[in-house]
């Protein structure tokens, strides 16, 4: 019978410090299954087979935590069902109770997983746009140093040695020694990229390697090495594997050269081509230069054949002047002509413009208007002194003064100035008001007769003078004969 009882913190912890002890580190195998990344930056799957599953973790690195190439490439591209082998140490979670594999590395097993790397990392890489035409470099014709970075033991730098010293003995080659399989090839690679570059002499690389299978080619499918060449300012052309091998850094490089002699074909054109290149061109510069001289020479003969006779020139020059003085005369006079023309228009134009002309036409005119005035006034006055004859008679024949000087007088009741025209009008005793020509009389009516008594009396002497008045008035007027 068990004597010792444990709670159930106890048996958790003392299970949690075995597993820990024991299995750290270990390699687990197994399929991914219920990814998910969640805000915090984990990663969270489960690992199984066909009989068990264990649950798994990778956390976030800590700031400034230096990750492996691996590590940084799996930490983006792990997958449902995708088949790895996992590096880590078991942990127990005490307050669940469950115990899972705490995660430092992942890799992926198997070619069909390398396989699924490499798209993964190529699609990745293609969109940030690393493969684009327009990053590639110009291969510079015949360089003068060429870097080669690959293996110093393997054959690929014999072939390349062989092939560069056969085509262009002259040429440099600087050799950037680095591992190119394994997992320390990559880090390599890079180093002598950087070493090439900071050295400065070399004016093109070669990154060059054997065929392999795809695990042998994995340096150069690793995304340091890629983006180190993307980064590098001196042309690179990749030669890894054979013909038919693709890797990410063919699709990074300037240019990709099927094998490792290949690009020893490229990079350093062949010094026997160029020597004929330039003997044939040497030979065409001649046939030329002789062909254009024969061209050139005929061109002169027959131009020399065109040329006139500077007497014939001359004279040919003489009747063009001729014409020319003839052509220039006859516009002359033609102007001169126009000239006259336009001047004798002009004369004729002041003249009838001119102030004198304005100054008699304007005399004429007043003359005439002074006459037309002068003629109308003497219609005027005379229609005038008629008019007056007639208005003067009238007024005389209306003027009740005139009717009292001819001896007529004017009655009015003194008190109410009444007219009195009827003698019935009156009674005895009344006084009266009576105007005469010159002055008026007070009177007392004494009797009185009802009937008519007209009297006419005449005053030649007053009409005589009134018609001398108007004869005066005629004499005074006296307009000027025209």
């Amino acid at each position: 019978m068990m004597k010792c009882i444990l709670t159930v913190t106890a048996l958790t912890g003392q299970l949690k410090n075995l597993l820990e002890e024991t299995f750290d580190p270990i390699l687990v195998e197994g399929e991914i299954s219920n990814l998910r990344r969640p805000a915090s930056g984990h990663t969270y799957f489960t690992l199984k087979d066909n009989q068990a599953q264990i649950r798994a973790v990778w956390f976030k690195p800590f700031p400034g935590t230096q990750l492996t190439p691996s590590s940084r490439r799996m930490a983006c591209d792990l997958e449902e069902g995708m088949l790895v082998v996992c590096r880590g140490r078991i942990s127990v979670y005490a307050p669940r109770g469950e115990y899972q594999i705490v995660i430092d590395t992942v890799e992926p097993k198997g070619t069909g997983a390398l396989q699924k790397a490499f798209e993964q990392l190529k699609a990745r890489l293609h969109a940030e746009g690393l493969f684009d035409e327009r990053h590639k470099r110009e291969i510079p014709f015949l360089p003068s140093c060429i870097g080669v970075i690959t293996s110093p033991t393997g054959a690929v730098i014999r072939d390349i040695l062989q092939i560069t010293k056969r085509r262009f003995p002259s040429v440099s080659l600087l050799l950037a020694p680095a591992r190119v399989q394994g997992p320390e090839a990559a880090p390599e690679i890079v180093r002598a990229i950087q070493d090439m570059v900071a050295f400065g002499r070399a004016d093109v690389l070669i990154l060059a390697r054997g065929g392999g299978s795809l695990e042998d080619l994995a340096p150069f499918n690793d995304e340091t090495v890629a983006r180190a060449i993307h980064a590098c300012p001196v042309p690179i052309i990749s030669a890894v594997g054979h013909e038919t091998d693709y890797t990410i850094a063919d699709f990074t490089a300037d240019l990709r050269a099927p094998t490792p002699s290949a690009a020893a074909e490229l990079v350093v054109p062949s010094r026997d081509d160029l020597a004929g290149t330039l003997f044939d061109l040497r030979h065409r510069m001649i046939r030329s230069r002789a062909h254009m001289a024969e061209s050139l020479n005929r061109e002169a003969t027959l131009l020399r054949e065109k040329l006139k006779s500077p007497r014939w020139m001359i004279d040919d020059y003489r009747l063009s002047l001729d014409d020319y003085d003839d052509r220039m005369k006859a516009r002359l006079w033609q102007q001169l002509a126009h000239s006259a023309a336009h001047l004798h228009h002009l004369k004729i134009r002041l003249a009838q413009g001119s102030p004198r002309t304005g100054h008699q036409r304007i005399g004429f005119l007043l003359e005439s208007s002074t006459g037309n005035m002068i003629a109308a006034m003497r219609r005027r006055i005379v229609d005038a002194r008629q008019t007056l004859k007639r208005n003067i008679s009238l007024l005389d024949s209306l003027n009740p003064l005139a009717v009292l000087n001819r001896g007529f007088s004017i009655t009015l009741r003194r008190q109410t100035k009444e007219i009195i025209r009827e003698a019935a009008q009156v009674r005895g005793g009344e006084e009266l008001m009576i105007y005469l020509g010159k002055g008026q009389l007070t009177a007392s009516v004494k009797s009185r007769e009802e009937d008519n008594a007209r009297y006419f009396f005449a005053k030649p002497g007053r009409m005589n003078k009134r018609t001398e008045e108007r004869d005066r008035f005629d004499s005074e007027i006296d307009l000027p004969e025209r």
